[in-house]
């Protein structure tokens, strides 16, 4: 499959062949920053079984908290798509923004005007060293797609997600989107 070079706001989506490995099995990452010394982003569709109110006492709503990938899995980040309601956002790309004044995040949601289909909190964040990408891309462990949601990403339907992507790519992929997540299950 012909894919895209990665760079910040791209979807890496998990090949079929990706099996046995529990972060990214089935997994699709936004890319929160690309560079020549590395890569960072945040796997959308892997929920765990955490709401933000049992991680963040002061937080009262109950919103899913993800697993963002494998590092720092002890620490909280945030994706979020109202950079004018929470200073000190970084931009990823397409109105998706990263990070800010985690104490603003706290009031907005207390105050009822941060809604869950706004933010997106995930433990840990998947990371690359310098080239470490290029060579799970050259061994086909990814697909590099354009974001097609712009910041819509934030509320899609992480159950489907990956196999919604199987059935995009067509031929081959079609067999896997219905292919048991544990290949022992079949």
């Amino acid at each position: 499959m012909i894919t895209l070079k990665p760079k910040k706001g791209n979807l890496l989506i998990a090949e079929p062949s990706i099996i046995g490995d529990v972060s990214f099995n089935r997994s699709i990452v936004l890319i929160a920053d690309h560079s020549e010394e590395g890569s960072i982003g945040f796997i959308l569709n892997k929920p765990l079984d955490y709401t933000i109110n049992e991680l963040v006492l002061e937080i009262e709503a109950d919103f899913k908290v993800y697993n963002g990938g494998p590092v720092e899995q002890d620490n909280l980040y945030f994706i979020h798509k109202v950079p004018d309601l929470i200073p000190d956002s970084i931009e990823i790309s397409l109105g998706i923004y990263w990070g800010g004044d985690f104490n603003k995040v706290v009031e907005l949601i207390a105050a009822d005007i941060l809604k869950e289909n706004d933010i997106k909190f995930f433990l840990g964040y998947s990371g690359w060293s310098a080239f470490q990408l290029d060579d799970e891309l050259k061994a086909n462990s990814w697909v590099v797609t354009e974001n097609i949601y712009k910041k819509e990403i934030i509320e899609k339907d992480y159950k489907s997600f990956w196999k919604e992507k199987m059935l995009e790519f067509g031929g081959e992929y079609s067999i896997w989107s219905n292919a048991p997540e544990n290949p022992n299950y079949n």
